[in-house]
Order: structure tokens, then C-alpha cells, then sequence
């Protein structure tokens, strides 16, 4: 009888947890495997010799404030022959290592430039220009191969915001053929480099992506990374949403948002003009101040977890206080979307991390 009794017990008890089970609210288990942050600029700000403080107003080095924060991929961005020794081969590399020592991942974005490329702009390195087609092609696989198999990165982006193709002339967008030829070449190096490192395709914004993708269904790659930042590429995340799960289910590809940013305020720290300064950039409810940005990116990173393809996110520009000086005017145009206020102190955005 009393056995009898406990099994009951047992019974009815498993019951009742299962109806609460049911008539709870569902837990998205997405787990994400990219909580990155890009840092490319993280030499710059060392050598002008700023200090940086935690939360604790203790100087600490900002790699070291992420990883605490929990930060698990640093995005560093890579050009062939720049002006200046900061964001080559060999600075890229030497940071890298740093990176790879503290136990974070690293993520390459391939320029193939001297300098910036987006949807704007995709300028050829200086020593690539003149050669033949093949040439450029060789030029292409060449250094790919070179960046994974020295730096050996977790992922590598072929390419940056590349919404109207890469390499211009021969690599854009309206020469369909030979830029995907181009991206095959990178794609093939990595792949004959290191069949670990996972291979992104990076476009800017939401619109028009599905498309671009579908376009380019036949490229071996794995991941799609898109860039979104309000003030540029539409103020719905519910639209966002929607699109991340659209593009991510047709490609049958892992989805996460490689660029984004917010500030803190919409005030300056140098004479430099900043990129956003205008309530008319925001998207509402979040207002420019240290609860609003850290409120918007953890939107951003609730709702890459309810994407069922979502692997994650990266800040774009959280190094980027005013490492020059109060007085510069050729200092920082984002600082105030850093992830350190104008006292250099780390913000609550960190906390995002966490969660």
C-alpha cells in the first residue's frame, strides 16, 4: 500500500510539471555562437596612448574589458598594401595571435583594397591593377590562401559589403560572371587552406538580399552576414526579423548580423564630426543614452536568438572613442557609438554579453 502510494505521488507529480511545462511560455534555446565585436582599430588606440577603464574605473585594456564582458570573436579587417601599418598583413596577424591567446575567436574581413570597401566603393589594391583577368584571379586565391593559412582565422569574410560585387571594374556586380568567378577563387583557397575556417558572405541591409544570395546559391560558402544599422537600412526590426528567417530558410544557410551599432549619446568628444548626431537617426523607443544603447543591442541579439538559423552578432565600432585628443578635428566619427563613454569608462552595453 505504501509503495502503491509513492508511485502515485511520483505519477501526479510528473503530471503537474508536464501541464507547466505546456502552459509555459516557450525558451528559445538558440544558442549563439558568434558574440563579437569588431576591434580593427584597437591598435590605433593603443599607440596614441589613451587610457581605458572597466566599470570598476580600473584601467584595463579594452580586449581584456571584452573578453571579461563576454565578448567570444573579435572582427579585425584586413588591406592589402595600406597608408599606414595598422589593418596589413602583418599588424592583422600580430593581433590576431593576441586574440587567439586569450581564448576568443577571430574573424577576417577580406577588403581586397588599400582601404575601405562597401557598397560604395570596392577599389582594387594599387599591385593588382593593369593585370589580366587570370591574373587578378590568381591575385585573389593567393592571398586568401596566404591570410588563412597564417593568421588562421575561425571565419573569413570574402569581401566586405558586397552588394554590388567586389574588385571594381572586373569584380562588380553589373560583370556578374567574373565577380562570382572571384568569389569562388577566395572561396577555393580558403577551402584548400583550412576546411575548419567558415566562410561568409557579407551584404549591406536586409533589402534586396534574398535576391543577391539566391544569385549566388552556388557558391560554396557558410555563412550569410548582414550589416544593419537603423539609420541606414530601415527602423522596423520586426521587419528585420522577418527578413533574417526569410533569406536564412530559402538559402537553407546560418544567419547572423555582422555589423551594427547605437549611441550612447548624441553629443561629441573631439571637433570631428560624427556619422550620427541626430534624433531623426534613432529608432524609437531607444533613445541615445547608455540605457538606450544598451537596450537596443539587446534587442538586436533577442531577436537573432528567435531566428531559427541565428548564430549571432558583432558591434561594429566599439573601439572607436577619441583617441586623438578633445581638439582634433581628423579624430573619431564614432565616438560617441563606442562601447566607452567620453571618460573612457566602459558602458552597461557590455552587459548584453551576458545574457
Amino acid at each position: 500500500m505504501r509503495f502503491s502510494s509513492i508511485i502515485l505521488i511520483v505519477i501526479f507529480f510528473n503530471i503537474s510539471c508536464s501541464k507547466k511545462v505546456e502552459n509555459s511560455p516557450l525558451v528559445n534555446l538558440n544558442q549563439l555562437e558568434i558574440k563579437g565585436t569588431d576591434l580593427s582599430n584597437l591598435p590605433e588606440v593603443r599607440q596614441s596612448g589613451v587610457s581605458c577603464y572597466n566599470d570598476q574605473n580600473q584601467i584595463e585594456d579594452m580586449l581584456l574589458t571584452l573578453k571579461k564582458a563576454g565578448v567570444n570573436t573579435i572582427r579585425l579587417r584586413i588591406w592589402e598594401s595600406p597608408n599606414t601599418p595598422n589593418s596589413s598583413f602583418n599588424s592583422v596577424k600580430s593581433l590576431s595571435n593576441e586574440i587567439k591567446s586569450m581564448g576568443l575567436k577571430v574573424m577576417i574581413t577580406i577588403h581586397y583594397s588599400d582601404s575601405w570597401a562597401d557598397p560604395a566603393k570596392q577599389t582594387k589594391p594599387a599591385k593588382w591593377r593593369g593585370v589580366s583577368f587570370n591574373q587578378l584571379k590568381d591575385s585573389v586565391y593567393n592571398y586568401t590562401q596566404r591570410i588563412v593559412r597564417e593568421i588562421d582565422p575561425e571565419y573569413v569574410q570574402i569581401g566586405n559589403e558586397i552588394n554590388n560585387g567586389f574588385l571594381w571594374p572586373e569584380g562588380s556586380i553589373t560583370n556578374f560572371q567574373q565577380m562570382k568567378e572571384l568569389l569562388q577563387k577566395g572561396i577555393s583557397a580558403v577551402r584548400a587552406t583550412n576546411k575548419k575556417t567558415k566562410i561568409i558572405l557579407h551584404y549591406a541591409g536586409f533589402e534586396n538580399a534574398n535576391a543577391f544570395y539566391s544569385n549566388n546559391s552556388d557558391l560554396d560558402y557558410d555563412i550569410i552576414g548582414l550589416s544593419y544599422y537603423p539609420m541606414w537600412h530601415g527602423k522596423s526590426l520586426p521587419d528585420l526579423k522577418k527578413s533574417l528567417i526569410t533569406i536564412s530558410n530559402t538559402q537553407n544557410k546560418s544567419i547572423f548580423i555582422a555589423e551594427t551599432s547605437y549611441p550612447f549619446t548624441l553629443g561629441w568628444n573631439d571637433w570631428t564630426n560624427n556619422i550620427l548626431g541626430l534624433n531623426s537617426q534613432l529608432l524609437m523607443p531607444y533613445e541615445a543614452s547608455p540605457k538606450g544603447q544598451k537596450d537596443y543591442l539587446s534587442s538586436i541579439i533577442n531577436l537573432v536568438k528567435e531566428v531559427p538559423k541565428g548564430i549571432g552578432f558583432c558591434y561594429w565600432g566599439a573601439e572607436l572613442i577619441s583617441y586623438n585628443g578633445a581638439k582634433s578635428t581628423n579624430g573619431s566619427t564614432y565616438e560617441n557609438q563606442a562601447f566607452w563613454d567620453f571618460n573612457n569608462k566602459s558602458l552597461p552595453v557590455l552587459e548584453c554579453y551576458k545574457q
